[in-house]
């Protein structure tokens, strides 16, 4: 804990007000402290950037753009060291941090490389229509637990590029990362365009609802993006809200069932489950079920299960624990349902760790098939018909993410088209490219992220509607 971490504000690394213990979920004890901010090192914090960004936007776009790659040249240059404390503030494997790191660098690069060019709407007749975009202003960015950096830089990146400038606010439980990366900053884009404080969750509503804020970009929970949303409405605010999802996949019945299994449980534990597009359940065909099931049983019951920052560990602790908890409690209720294939009992040992749990035979109608559960548990349901499996993928609030598996990939692509989810993959998982949109529908989501729209989320549009005069 001899390492300080120090906010970010208008070029400044200042300390808190007190600071709050950071703990290593695979111990369950504090590993380092963090600073707290209260509500004036919020206001401070957002008058830097409202000072900063009327000449941040006056900057041409190709210097934003290359001080924007410098910054993915500065994390680049320290991933070993961010790696690190990522898995000692969240948990995932030392392999899966750095691909996190990585992942931050491409990210960065990939907007950096964006342009948004004035579209001519209409030339005719003497009347010409262009649409061109302006940065909105200021930007808030909150980010949750299980993703802390790359999920800043799906915001900062367009936020950076079109001109905006931000207040970023990370998790409590995994804060360190970010401020890292203010030290980062502080060196290389001018004072104010990024900020950065930490609380303890109770300045949330403070900066969503702060009149200098223009858009609010929030990723985390359902529950969590309704508050957002309705503080952001008294000021009519642009929010962008990448939420929960139930991500459903289904398995045709033309594929080998062990070989699709391997890539479902894949796509089902990486980071302990505990991504928003993991696979969440699993429908398979029954001729294929039972081998499918076995499958998953096998490789769960092999994974190493341990401290992500040892050699070898496949599965790291679930991140905190109240995370522990609720995973906890659905497997509890679970295994009254359902029959438990591997995983399922608490592991006696220090740190927030659940041996990855399969669950075969559950109802519909069970809470870990309802809900989204998080963490490295997977229930995998029978089907007969594909009609029916299809409205029960789709018979849910959420709607982020979905696969589907089969051989004949145009029967596959066809049945993709039937889920409504914001991205469906066939036969691949987990594949996010900064250069592709993604979007939530229903209640996992408002507006989207990555890609070319994007980065329109952080302009406003504007039409200029042209005629000569004519001659007196």
């Amino acid at each position: 804990m001899d390492r300080e971490y120090q906010l970010l504000i208008d070029g400044e690394l200042v300390p808190g007000v007190s600071t709050f213990d950071v703990v290593n979920p695979a111990t369950a004890q504090p590993f380092a402290t963090c600073p707290k901010a209260d509500e004036a090192l919020l206001e401070r914090a957002v008058a830097a950037a409202k000072k900063a960004q009327p000449g941040w936007a006056a900057r041409p776009v190709e210097e934003r753009a290359a001080l924007t790659n410098q910054l993915a040249d500065a994390l680049e240059a320290r991933i070993g060291e961010f790696a690190s404390l990522l898995t000692a503030e969240q948990g995932k494997p030392l392999d899966q941090a750095a691909y996190e790191i990585m992942g931050s660098v491409f990210t960065l690069r990939a907007f950096a490389a964006m342009r948004i060019e004035p579209k001519l709407l209409k030339d005719e007749g003497g009347n010409k229509v262009i649409e061109h975009r302006t940065p909105l202003g200021v930007v808030a960015s909150i980010t949750p637990w299980n993703f802390p950096l790359i999920l800043l830089m799906n915001k900062l990146g367009p936020a950076l590029v079109t001109g905006n400038t931000m207040v970023s606010k990370p998790a409590p439980t995994t804060p360190l990362t970010t401020l890292l990366f203010g030290e980062l900053a502080k060196d290389i884009l001018p004072a104010g365009v990024l900020n950065i404080i930490c609380d303890q969750n109770e300045l949330g509503p403070l900066l969503t609802g702060h009149k200098d804020i223009a858009k609010v970009a929030f990723t985390g929970s359902t529950a969590t993006g309704k508050k957002v949303m309705a503080s952001s409405a008294g000021t009519v605010k642009r929010v962008t809200l990448e939420l929960g999802g139930n991500d459903a996949a289904i398995v045709l019945d033309d594929v080998d069932a062990r070989q699709v299994a391997r890539k479902v449980y894949q796509g089902a534990m990486t980071n302990a489950g505990q991504i928003c597009v993991a696979v969440k359940r699993a429908y398979v065909p029954g001729p294929l079920y039972d081998d499918f099931c076995d499958e998953l049983a096998r490789l769960a019951n092999e994974a190493i299960v341990d401290d992500g920052a040892k050699q070898g560990t496949t599965i790291g602790p679930v991140q905190n624990k109240m995370q522990y908890d609720k995973v906890s409690a659905l497997i509890a209720d679970a295994k009254t349902r359902g029959t438990v294939l591997a995983g399922g009992e608490p592991m006696d040992r220090p740190g927030y760790f659940i041996a990855p749990t399969i669950v075969r035979d559950l109802p519909e109608d069970a809470p870990l098939v309802q809900e989204e559960q998080f963490g490295p548990v997977l229930p995998v349901l029978k089907y007969d018909d594909i009609d029916d499996v299809i409205a029960r993928a789709n018979d849910s609030d959420y709607g982020l993410a979905g696969t589907v598996w089969g051989k004949d990939v145009e029967r596959a692509t066809q049945i993709a088209m039937k889920i409504d989810t914001g991205t469906v993959w066939v036969n691949q998982h987990l594949a996010i490219d900064a250069n592709i949109p993604f979007r939530g529908v229903k209640q996992s989501g408002l507006g989207g992220e990555l890609g070319e729209a994007g980065l329109l989320e952080y302009t406003q549009a504007h039409i200029v509607n042209i005629v000569a005069l004519e001659d007196a």
